[in-house]
């Protein structure tokens, strides 16, 4: 199969690669700059982005707003110019304060779940940013996508669909992430697809969709395609990069990681993510760790009641403490085994796709 390149509106992006938005701290300018340098769409997420910022202790939003100003900038300048774009966290506790900065910085895209982004466009009406919820089912897919109708007269401009293989917050009852087969949710996104498709003719428009979670190489690419998608977002296959901004520990441990040392976690915030096992994920599964103080992170998080601070858990892991630290990953990491550069990733993705090219 020859990868056609991902059009978004006046955007073109010739690999039809996003690369998935990964925080504290793991995706910002370095890595996402070097994707979309590559012909892909790199995203920055702007989760605690401001982590190392100073003044980070004193004043999260300040720091983390002036974080998004500054790596928006810098993946530009890296990228050459090529589109880059933002993931915020519908969460968060300043959500449409990141969506305007990453705007006013410069970013093209902005992609956004951990919840329904139902007043996404009222922060993006008239600035020529484009706009993509993150969905996991049709319900949600329906429930968006009639809301931006009504209220705001508008859609989305691509749509990201994310399975139950990701990494990180996942958008399923806890039950859901093994206990869904791979064929019925297959069939869960050609649904989501048809669903976008009565959008698209709504308002005449292509609305392309993106397939997320547990993609791992070429031949995934083409089974997400084969489904009626336009391309894939992957993440976990980018943290194993020189250009990751993650530590080289972090790294490691993806590269350390077997396919059973993966396990739930619940959120703070009672959402289930994916995450390697280590001495901290051992530690919260049997007693809570006091929260002793609080990032303002998250909307709907109560200090007082959460088993750990999950600004706190990924802080550590992002700065290399990684038995007080929490590493979200993908279920195909153990197939990681080594660091490569996002030029290599990039081409060994589609190579297969090059070669028939050349032979047509």
């Amino acid at each position: 199969m020859i990868l056609q390149p991902l059009k978004i509106g006046d955007l073109t992006i010739q690999r039809p690669i996003i690369q998935g938005g990964m925080g504290v701290g793991i995706s910002r300018s370095s890595l996402a700059g070097a994707v979309s340098y590559e012909g892909g769409l790199g995203i920055i997420s702007t989760a605690q982005i401001g982590y190392d910022e100073p003044g980070f202790d004193t004043d999260q939003n300040k720091a983390n707003l002036e974080a998004i100003r500054k790596h928006v900038k810098r993946a530009k300048e890296i990228s050459h110019g090529r589109p880059v774009g933002v993931n915020v966290m519908v969460a968060l506790k300043n959500y449409e304060a990141h969506v305007r900065t990453a705007i006013e910085a410069g970013a093209d895209v902005i992609i956004s779940g951990a919840g329904l982004p139902v007043h996404l466009p009222k922060y993006t009406k008239g600035t020529g940013c484009k706009i993509a919820p993150i969905v996991s089912s049709v319900k949600a897919a329906e429930l968006i996508l009639r809301n931006w109708e009504k209220k705001y007269n508008c859609t989305a401009d691509f749509v990201v669909i994310e399975g139950p293989k990701a990494g990180g917050h996942l958008g399923f009852k806890k039950e859901q992430v093994t206990l869904i087969s791979d064929d019925e949710y297959d069939s869960e996104i050609k649904s989501i697809i048809k669903t976008v498709k009565l959008y698209s003719s709504k308002f005449n428009k292509e609305i392309p969709v993106v397939v997320a979670g547990g993609i791992f190489d070429y031949n995934d690419i083409c089974h997400a395609i084969s489904l009626g998608a336009s391309g894939v977002q992957i993440a976990s296959r980018f943290v194993a990069t020189y250009e990751c901004d993650a530590c080289d520990e972090y790294k490691q441990t993806y590269i350390d990681a077997k396919e059973d040392d993966i396990v739930i976690v619940m959120s703070p915030v009672g959402m289930p993510g994916r995450a390697i096992e280590n001495e901290f994920v051992r530690r919260i599964k049997e007693n809570p760790i006091s929260v002793s103080r609080c990032f303002n992170c998250l909307e709907k998080c109560n200090p007082a009641k959460v088993p750990y601070c999950i600004t706190k858990a990924l802080i550590n892991a992002v700065e290399g403490n990684l038995d007080e630290g929490l590493i979200f990953a993908g279920s195909n990491v153990g197939r990681i085994n080594k660091i490569v550069s996002v030029h290599e990733l990039m081409d060994e993705l589609v190579k297969e796709s090059i070669k028939v090219s050349n032979i047509a």
